[in-house]
């Protein structure tokens, strides 16, 4: 799968930012793509942001931009305080000085939590505050650069410089601004609280300042091969360094190495002497290490690239002092004078798996052989009330310790096994291997009923769980026949799940149009599909053909290409001379009228149900193993398959182009702007839903600059609407790895659906930058890392999902409903389509155009 930003190609992202006459928008253009045809590892090349030629002008004005909404929110934010709190400010004494009109930083504080319940700590209160502090409208009186939450740090409003007493005087709109000035704030507040806490000296930072950087630095490509230990020593460490000027040199080729950078913000020229230009890096690259390991001069010169760059450094004393504390916490084990494990020690919590005594405990697997891992992992797992007891000292050697230590060996084996089947339940059933394996291991636990009992209580207790989850099933007898499945049932799903071994329908079409279907099994092979359709020893290929008629020609090996289609995309048969005549299919070209009269008949809030719920279909038929296949490679896992998540990727890019497409075809502008504002509604319901996939597919429909260039159209869309949309626009900036993103999905409650193409981005980016194997040892940690991005799939469908309408409120009070008409004013045909089966059948059979140069085509033939 490819995730990039580049230019007019619609197999790709695209990421632009434009200055529109009424309001500044960005354009994006979305879409995952899959690429199974080749036995090449799978990459994902990133997403990063692609300036336009004229970047620099679009930068400044960008900038300006957030600073004159800033200014906006701090006058409402400002008036509400001088209306509601006029006593806050006034002259403060301390330390026998007087300090004219201020106000005291704890109770600015005190008042933003009383005012708006958003605000869920003091830490991001006084992150708002920094907003203000860094746009230099409120002024420490000793001029320091962080806000301080304590009653002996004063702040005044700079009222005359930024004319902060410049507000609307109408009640009701005086409220909006207030609700909208706070969101603002709000939203932009935690990167400054994170700006604040770099710049403090590395002394003064708290325990929780350096957890905000440990957790920034998790997605720090820089940094990304480190272990958690040294990620959190480095948060303790780092210091803030900024430059202005581009031009400015860092460092030169043969000056002594005393610091490691990390690019924070900006991009430096690489530089050697007799080559010139070497490289250019960027955000998240880092530069300078090797000096420093090998106590070696510079090897290059260091320039700024542009002006404003900010660096996190790090002095070359705490490096190595870093680079000793692993080396002393580092446990290696070996055998026949080979390291099979290596051990970290760990300060963080225990696993649930572990015991809670024992020095093991306190040691993190970093690397090792396969069954040293497995061997630590049995020997650190707790058992439960119901396993044997401790062995008692006093018997130590004797044949009943032994005894015990046998059984106590064998019931954390069952342990293990029965959490593995409880999570690859699916996946084992349709495993011959390992369904011999667990037979095997029930004849052996049924022959014992120390382990048999255990076993059955452990299983029991887990179907009580489900019971209480789903409110139906029947528990399990004891004296019954035991099955490892019987407490893991899935509940059936109305979109079935696709097996590796299940028959698909293969539509291949010829030269001239005319098809073929067959049903094969989703994994067959492109050989075994030509196999079928034409003798052996032709010169006939098999060949993909998207909508703008772009070809590729598959190999014989690729397998599961049905399945892995994208949008519009067909399958073609024909000789090697025909390929450059084929042509797409009139169907690939996506329709020729909108389905405008349709939509307006449908209620924002029906659709957007109906979207979450195939959305949730789709997203639980996916078993979240699919993504180590999609990512690792699935050429690597015999009988496996990616269909289901592809499937579920695929549905993103249909969303998104649907949008795009209904707008393009709508020739009205008036019904245009209805049309937009009803998707605008539609991304507000989908947001309350926590349908977070739909929800960025839509967003990312209207920045297409298809859409973005209508600019007629926008300017009928009522300036409430606007403002709603660029809320939601800034959770879509890829800045700092779609730091908005991260912060607004940290504060959801499960069940919810995630934005599946970044989930994807980060196990690329965690298995790209750390190799499988270190020293020919499994490297554990890397595994560590990817699991941790997988149970969050995990964790966004641990509670049930029940379809529902989302609350009223929220939705009613941003959009005016239109007034409630009688029944008996509807037509057959209206009530017809505004039917939930109606609906439905419509959103589950979406036909788009997803060829950007047509989009673009359709949109300036309705506004020139």
């Amino acid at each position: 799968m490819c995730l990039d930003w580049r230019g007019p190609n619609p197999d790709c992202f695209k990421y632009r930012a434009r200055v529109k006459k009424m309001h500044l928008f960005r354009s994006y253009n979305y879409q995952v793509y899959p690429d199974r045809y080749s036995m090449e590892k799978t990459t994902v090349q990133g997403i990063s942001w692609t300036p336009l030629p004229e970047a620099l002008d679009t930068q400044d004005t960008m900038k300006q931009f957030l600073s004159d909404r800033i200014l906006k929110a701090a006058r409402v934010v400002y008036g509400a305080l001088i209306e509601r709190s006029p006593g806050l400010i006034r002259d403060r004494k301390h330390h026998l000085k007087t300090y004219r009109q201020c106000c005291s930083g704890k109770e600015l504080v005190d008042w933003l939590m009383k005012l708006n319940d958003c605000f869920q700590s003091r830490s991001q209160a006084v992150g708002m505050w920094q907003v203000l502090v860094d746009e230099g409208i409120l002024v420490h009186v000793k001029q320091e650069l962080n806000f301080h939450d304590k009653d002996t740090q004063f702040y005044r409003f700079m009222e005359a410089e930024f004319d902060l007493n410049h507000t609307n005087n109408e009640k009701d709109s005086k409220e909006d601004e207030v609700q909208e000035g706070l969101a603002l704030l709000v939203q932009m507040g935690p990167d400054s609280l994170l700006n604040m806490i770099l710049r403090k000296c590395p002394s003064q930072r708290s325990a929780e300042d350096v957890e905000v950087i440990y957790e920034e630095l998790l997605h720090v490509k820089a940094v990304a091969h480190l272990s958690t230990s040294v990620r959190k020593e480095l948060a303790a460490v780092l210091v803030f360094e900024s430059h202005a000027k581009a031009g400015t040199v860092l460092f030169s080729q043969g000056d002594k190495g005393t610091s490691w950078y990390i690019i924070w913000k900006g991009s430096v020229n690489v530089i050697t002497h007799g080559k010139g230009l070497v490289t250019t890096l960027h955000e998240g690259d880092d530069f300078g290490q090797l000096a420093l390991v090998n106590d070696a001069p510079r090897a290059a010169t260091i320039i700024l690239r542009e002006d404003n760059c900010h660096f996190l450094r790090v002095d070359k004393q705490d490096f190595i002092r870093i680079l000793k504390d692993v080396e002393a916490n580092t446990v290696r084990l070996e055998e026949h004078g080979k390291v099979v494990l290596v051990l970290e020690k760990s300060s963080g919590q225990e696993s649930p798996l572990q015991g809670g005594s024992g020095s093991r405990s306190k040691y993190t697997v970093m690397s090792g052989t396969p069954e040293k891992i497995l061997e630590h992992l049995l020997e650190t797992i707790k058992l439960d009330t119901n396993g044997s007891d401790p062995i008692d000292p006093c018997i130590k050697g004797s044949e009943l310790e032994k005894a015990a230590y046998a059984l106590n060996t064998k019931q954390k084996i069952v342990k293990l096994v029965g959490q593995w089947v409880a999570l690859c339940s699916p996946l084992l059933k349709e495993d011959p291997v390992a369904l011999q394996f667990l037979e095997k291991l029930r004849e052996e636990v049924m022959s014992d009923s120390r382990l048999s009992n255990m076993l059955k209580e452990q299983l029991r207790d887990r179907r009580k769980n489900r019971v209480l989850e789903n409110g139906c099933q029947t528990l399990t007898k004891l004296n019954q026949k035991f099955d490892w499945f019987t407490a893991y049932e899935e509940p059936l799903g109305k979109c079935q799940s696709i097996r590796a071994q299940d028959k698909v329908l293969y539509e291949i079409f010829k030269p001239d149009h005319n098809a073929v279907t067959l049903m094969l099994p989703v994994n067959t092979s492109v050989q075994d599909i030509m196999s079928v359709l034409v003798n052996p020893g032709g010169d006939h290929v098999l060949v993909k053909m998207n909508s703008s008629g772009e070809r590729v020609q598959l190999k014989l090996e690729a397998t599961a290409v049905s399945m892995s289609l994208g949008l519009n995309e067909r399958l073609f048969l024909c000789t090697v001379s025909q390929v450059e005549q084929l042509m797409p299919l009139k169907e690939q070209l996506g329709p020729e009228q909108n389905t405008m009269d349709t939509l307006e008949q449908m209620c924002s809030k029906d659709i957007a149900s109906q979207l979450t719920n195939y959305d949730w279909e789709l997203f639980t038929a996916m078993h979240e193993v699919e993504l180590v296949y999609y990512i690792f490679g699935r050429h690597k896992f015999p009988g496996t398959t990616t269909a289901n998540l592809e499937r579920f990727v695929r549905r993103f890019n249909e969303v998104q182009y649907w949008v795009v497409t209904e707008l393009c075809l709508c020739e009205d502008l008036m019904k245009r702007a209805t049309l937009l504002k009803k998707f605008i509604k539609i991304a507000t319901v989908l947001k309350e839903q926590k349908n977070l996939n739909s929800f960025f597919a839509v967003m990312f429909g209207l920045s297409n600059s298809a859409v973005q260039r209508l600019y007629k159209t926008w300017e009928r869309v009522p300036s409430k609407t606007k403002r709603i949309y660029c809320a939601y626009e800034r959770l879509l900036d890829p800045s700092r790895n779609h730091r908005a993103y991260r912060l607004a999905v940290a504060k959801l409650n499960p069940p919810y659906i995630p934005f599946m193409p970044l989930l994807l981005k980060d196990m690329t980016f965690i298995h790209e930058g750390n190799k499988n194997y270190t020293d020919s040892l499994v490297n554990f940690e890397k595994m560590r890392m990817i699991a941790k991005t997988v149970k969050i799939v995990r964790g966004c469908r641990s509670q049930p999902y029940v379809p529902s309408s989302p609350q009223k409120g929220l939705t009613e009070r941003m959009f005016l409903e239109a007034p409630a008409i009688r029944i008996s004013t509807y037509s057959d045909q209206s009530l017809t389509l505004r039917s939930t089966a109606n609906i439905k059948h419509y959103i589950q059979n979406l036909k788009v155009i997803d060829n950007q140069k047509k989009l673009t085509q359709l949109s300036r033939a309705i506004e020139h």
